[in-house]
């Protein structure tokens, strides 16, 4: 186990965050870190005001770049930083866990451990995004390491080998589903023995606080909902979508998903009013309605087409769908962008403008008011608008150019989601970090 810390100039933070407070003043009031995956929220929304609304034809200018390893994890940014995971195998196979300065890129620390893969396909890199809590960050990476790293500092709270603590079952991508901050714990998603699908540590020391379900892991992020006017926590393994209390891991419910083929469940649950759906390759998709004032939950519908290119409703790869006045808006199998009716799944419209059509092609998607923002995996950078008329189609720039390390095949694919933060875009693909401004263009610009 090893810490780098890199040479700087004076006071490296202090200038980072005065820059970033200088930036957040001169734009106004609402601007905002995106210190997990999917959000501040964990919800795919980007909240900022004084956002362009129109991006500029072939490449956008990046404002830094940054070398790093292959990987399959998105970006996190807090505290004037940010955080990614790579992987490197010569001389020997390490994971590594990367701080960069937010306004220019500068390398203030690096984490790295030995970590051989064994028995995981898709070797790129580690899969979860780092989830920073105030000044903590927590990194899972792709055989079940799991750190706690004093941001400011780059020295590591503590750690945990979960595979080894936990027997985890590993699932053929391995550990994919970034950790879950609950008041004072760490949630992580991890198909351990004897009732460890889900564990919880506490946030501090890395104990266990509980453990629960007996199944199989998936590789989807768990989140929290309201019901019975209480936080529930939603996990969506390897055989059910389940409610669990966060406190303590008791269960209230689940509701049954078994793979058909294997367990592909990578999205993310989405929510809306009492509806919770999921979406997976060849299992299609899942309609939850639960009761608001009880913890009981049924099946609303449940939609699966015969094979992965003659599917129904959704079949999503990667992509986590959007569900918004209800529709949903997600990404088929083979990149054909949809609208589904939530209350009964029927396809309302389908269109392949937005990625090119290709097996598991992917898009990112991002709610910021009315427009969409999609990172598709030709990394292109797309603002559009979504509603049971169409895609819409307002502007498309190239963000950053893919790579094979991924995917090697088609040129090269941009798995990653970015993020968005600080009215900046931050993306990675298997050779580099980029950053890139959003801002709305001033009077004297």
């Amino acid at each position: 186990m090893q810490n780098h810390r890199h040479p700087c100039p004076p006071c490296p933070l202090y200038f980072v965050l005065a820059t970033a407070t200088l930036i957040f003043f001169a734009h106004g009031a609402n601007a905002d870190d995106w210190p997990q995956w999917r959000g501040p929220q964990r919800d795919g929304v980007w909240r900022e005001d004084g956002i362009a609304t129109s991006l500029p034809e072939g490449q956008i200018p990046i404002k830094w770049r940054m070398p790093i390893g292959p990987g399959y994890s998105g970006p996190t940014v807090a505290n004037g930083q940010v955080l990614v995971t790579d992987r490197i195998k010569e001389p020997e196979q390490i994971e590594r866990i990367h701080c960069f300065a937010e306004s220019d890129g500068t390398n203030l620390w690096t984490v790295e451990y030995a970590c051989p893969y064994v028995d995981v396909g898709y070797e790129a890199g580690p899969r979860a995004s780092v989830t920073i809590d105030n000044q903590i960050a927590y990194s899972l990476g792709t055989m079940g390491h799991l750190h706690a790293i004093d941001s400011q500092t780059g020295n590591i709270i503590w750690k945990r080998q979960l595979q080894e603590d936990y027997q985890i079952s590993m699932p053929i991508w391995g550990i994919a589903a970034a950790p879950l901050i609950y008041q004072d714990l760490i949630i992580v998603h991890i198909g351990g023995a004897d009732g460890a699908c889900i564990v919880a540590l506490n946030k501090q020391t890395g104990e266990e606080a509980w453990k629960a379900l007996n199944d199989k892991a998936s590789y989807s992020a768990p989140i929290i909902i309201q019901q019975n006017q209480q936080d529930v926590l939603i996990c969506w393994t390897g055989d059910n979508v389940a409610a669990l209390d966060p406190n303590n891991g008791q269960v209230h419910w689940t509701s049954p998903m078994p793979p058909s083929r294997m367990v592909i469940g990578i999205a993310t649950p989405v929510v809306e009013d009492n509806r919770i759906f999921v979406t997976s390759f060849y299992d299609g998709s899942k309609m939850v309605k639960f009761e608001p004032n009880s913890f009981t939950a049924t099946e609303l519908w449940r939609s699966v087409g015969p094979d992965e290119k003659n599917t129904r409703a959704l079949h999503s790869i990667i992509s986590t769908p959007i569900m918004k006045n209800g529709y949903i808006y997600g990404v088929d199998s083979y990149g054909e962008l949809r609208c589904l009716n939530a209350q009964t799944g029927e396809r309302i419209w389908e269109d392949q403008t937005a990625t090119p059509r290709n097996r598991w092609s992917n898009i990112h998607m991002v709610q910021h008011g009315d427009n969409v923002w999609m990172f598709n995996e030709a990394g292109e950078l797309i603002i559009a608008q979504l509603s049971p008329d169409g895609f819409h189609e307002k502007s498309r720039s190239k963000l950053i150019e893919p790579t094979l390390e991924q995917l090697r095949r088609r040129d090269g694919v941009c798995w990653a989601h970015p993020a968005f933060a600080n009215r900046h875009v931050f993306a990675r693909n298997g050779k580099e970090l980029v950053c890139i401004g959003l801002a709305e263009p001033t009077n004297d610009e």
